[in-house]
């Protein structure tokens, strides 16, 4: 997946477009590391971006631009002279710490939930899932709608890869309910129906069936998962 852009990250219909560009991995581990990568990262920036586009001179502003640019920095060289790191090991190590200082200074503020949902985030990039979901679930209890929202959609990734289908899908029909401006009803949907195309294809195929002709994305990609299901 090519680099995403901040102004990219402003639309809904491009987090429904990463939606369609991830290729699950319900039932092995290893898989998942890659997963979280991805998804988890994506949604961690959009969160992060929220804040750090606000060009606020505050310190907890300041704190947590810090150590989005850690987290967001290359392994290797950097195109343009700027901050890299030598190894994956090493930049989560001091982005770790970036944000463990961040949710610890300033604990219940918006800043504090951001650094909470990126260390989820980096602990399922290095497949620690247990660490990831104490976590998101930490976000969920105490977080902002809109984090809440996101913690929920990483939450029902975890709980479908380990087979805790039941409640990864309870958390995804709620954010079908309840959408946010991080996570649509759009995106739970075409991520629920993903997620139930093998054990569940005629619910699956209900789902998308309401999405495929909406313009734009949205109905391109109801319409690509629908040719991905088992035949009726």
């Amino acid at each position: 997946m090519s680099r995403i852009t901040r102004k990219e990250l402003k639309t809904d219909q491009f987090a429904v477009e990463v939606e369609h560009s991830i290729t699950f991995f319900e039932h092995h581990k290893g898989e998942i590391v890659k997963y979280g990568g991805i998804v988890l990262g994506v949604a961690a920036l959009i969160v992060g971006y929220t804040v750090y586009s606000r060009h606020e001179s505050g310190i907890r502003e300041q704190a947590l631009a810090a150590a989005i640019r850690v987290q967001e920095a290359p392994v290797g060289q950097s195109g343009n002279g700027g901050l890299a790191f030598p190894n994956q090991e090493a930049k989560d190590q001091e982005a770790t710490k970036a944000f463990v200082d961040l949710q610890t200074k300033y604990s219940g503020s918006a800043e504090g939930e951001v650094a909470e949902y990126y260390l989820g985030a980096i602990k399922a990039d290095q497949g620690k899932l247990a660490d990831a979901e104490k976590l998101f679930q930490q976000v969920v209890q105490k977080g902002d709608a809109n984090y809440v929202s996101l913690a929920k959609l990483s939450l029902a990734q975890i709980e479908f890869s380990d087979g805790r289908a039941a409640q990864g899908e309870k958390h995804l029909r709620e954010l079908i309910a309840d959408p946010t401006v991080f996570v649509s009803a759009d995106q739970a949907t075409i991520s629920l129906a993903r997620f139930l195309s093998n054990t569940k294809p005629a619910e699956a195929r209900k789902l998308l069936e309401n999405l495929r002709n909406r313009p734009g994305p949205v109905g391109q990609i109801a319409l690509t998962v629908l040719g991905e299901l088992p035949p009726q």
